[in-house]
């Protein structure tokens, strides 16, 4: 058999789209992205001029306890080991101006027990502010 140059591509071709057959079909599904930094413990330091409470909120909306109401220049901690969030779970603070208004933390972080802890500030005042993570 005398082969042409449009024999030799459809060989190829054929060949090309048996092989492709044979390879089993793989699809890799995307893994879940989690947030960074990797934390067991999230702080949040208020220096607004107002009194707040925040709590611990994951993604798909669980809170943990709120924590009491405190004023400015004070901190308060939640060790997310304390709490029903299992490791992985991504939480940012969910900050309440006391008269004011509720705002979300400026990022997430995710809980792994490993006793690092992520600190976020509270700037502004009760009907304006931001929560932005420092560390």
């Amino acid at each position: 058999m005398k082969w042409t140059r449009t024999g030799h591509r459809s060989a190829a071709i054929l060949a090309s789209a048996t092989a492709m057959a044979v390879l089993p079909s793989v699809t890799a599904a995307a893994a879940p992205a989690q947030a960074q930094p990797c934390v067991q413990k999230v702080a949040v330091v208020n220096n607004a001029g107002f009194v707040l409470s925040w709590a611990a909120t994951a993604r798909a909306g669980e809170q943990s306890a709120p924590t009491d109401e405190y004023p400015i220049n004070q901190t308060r901690v939640i060790d997310l080991s304390t709490t029903s969030f299992a490791e992985g779970t991504d939480v940012r603070p969910y900050v309440e101006a006391v008269g004011g208004t509720k705002e979300f933390g400026s990022s997430y972080v995710s809980y792994c027990d490993n006793g690092q802890t992520a600190t976020y500030t509270v700037t502004g005042t009760t009907f304006d502010y931001a929560v932005s993570r420092l560390t």
